[in-house]
């Protein structure tokens, strides 16, 4: 992510995120576009995605710190929807910027975050997925551009555990009884050689 006018407002965002997130004492990692284009292949972004591990009943508190930091709900009453949803729906108030945090409730996601490792963004010290988790959030997700990172992720990162990846797409597959999953994930990784 080079230092360009658009980069200025998301790296704003992203740091009062963090700042948000610290203060709070609430664990995390940054996912989505920035995750992708720090780990695997820069690519544009406007927005700003997250994942943390907190239980429901401090989400209330959670919200309403989010004023102190600089963001505001995006929706009416978005608590309520992060309830039927885990994703809170923000807005960074000064740049504009959408910011979606979403709960983690799945051991995958509460370890994921345990495996998080820090990656220096011009000093500013963000906490990122290992590449492999990455790779899973983005095959569950399975939009295309989640294709066009993993592409990326896989090229950037040769030595990523392809066994840890393909076995725990495959139980997510399984549960989900969304056997493409699987599928779409052995097709890049064919196409992507180690």
């Amino acid at each position: 992510m080079a230092e360009s006018s658009p980069a200025i407002p998301l790296k704003a965002a992203l740091a009062d995120l963090l700042s948000w997130f610290e203060d709070m004492q609430v664990e995390g990692v940054v996912i989505g576009g920035v995750a992708a284009s720090l780990l695997g292949r820069p690519r544009a972004t406007l927005d700003v995605d997250a994942v943390v591990w907190l239980h429901e009943e401090r989400w209330t508190i959670f919200l309403e710190a989010a004023g102190r930091h600089g963001f505001s709900p995006r929706i009416p009453d978005a608590l309520a929807f992060a309830k039927r949803s885990r994703v809170l729906l923000l807005t960074h108030s000064s740049t504009g910027v959408p910011a979606d945090v979403a709960f983690g409730a799945l051991p995958f996601e509460q370890q994921a975050i345990a495996h998080r490792t820090d990656h220096d963004l011009e000093g500013l010290k963000v906490p990122l997925p290992r590449p492999e988790d990455l790779v899973i959030m983005k095959a569950i997700a399975h939009r295309p551009r989640d294709d066009a990172d993993i592409e990326g992720l896989l090229q950037a990162r040769p030595d990523i555990d392809r066994r840890y990846v393909t076995e725990t797409v495959r139980e997510f597959a399984r549960i989900l009884d969304a056997p493409e999953l699987l599928a779409d994930l052995e097709r890049l990784l064919a196409r992507v050689r180690e």
